[in-house]
């Protein structure tokens, strides 16, 4: 890779720092794509030795360069994002992808096409840790932020997802539980 094609990359991806998610943080800002895919792979980090027989360096790799394709489509909250709108974000990252060498562009692209299967236990971790980012996250949100269908919502999302390991499926009812106790205190 030519250090013009680095920067280039670099300046796309910055986009992520920019382009804000529907929840907010704790003091009440908008969350950028970018803390959300820090945080997931934090998660995936501190969960390194909780988890055994997976390649954690790839669910890192996962968790950092899930949303990527969010740096020219920007988010759009999973309870309005339709088929189409997946499909176009999916089309745009591999663009993106095109304009990166190799062997950078075929490592990527195979990690996405992996995580687009969903049939890996790398690839399943990574995106209950995604869904489970965000249900934290909006814990941790003024509950004045929260839509009314993010009641329910919160207590669902990514429900299917954590059935993948014990470990997920135990942080997850934390949440849940969570979500419960800021719904009955009001905050």
């Amino acid at each position: 890779m030519t250090d013009r094609e680095f920067i280039d990359f670099l300046h796309i991806a910055e986009h992520l720092k920019d382009n804000t998610r529907h929840s907010v943080t704790s003091k009440g800002r908008p969350e950028s794509v970018a803390e959300h895919s820090w945080r997931a792979s934090l998660m995936a980090l501190l969960l390194e030795d909780e988890i055994e027989g997976v390649d954690f360096n790839k669910i890192i790799r996962m968790c950092i360069l899930h949303d990527l394709g969010e740096a020219i489509t920007g988010d759009i909250p999973s309870f309005l994002k339709t088929e189409a709108d997946s499909a176009h974000e999916d089309d745009v990252l591999f663009q993106l992808l095109d304009t990166l060498p190799e062997p950078q562009s075929g490592k990527i692209k195979a990690l996405f096409e992996e995580m687009l299967a969903l049939e890996t236990r790398e690839a399943k971790i990574y995106k209950a840790l995604d869904k489970l980012e965000a249900v934290v996250q909006h814990n941790e949100a003024p509950l004045s932020s929260w839509l009314p269908l993010e009641y329910e919502l919160n207590q669902t999302y990514g429900a299917k997802e954590a059935e993948a390991e014990p470990k997920l499926k135990s942080l997850r009812a934390l949440a849940v539980l969570d979500t419960k106790e800021k719904i009955e205190r009001g905050e």
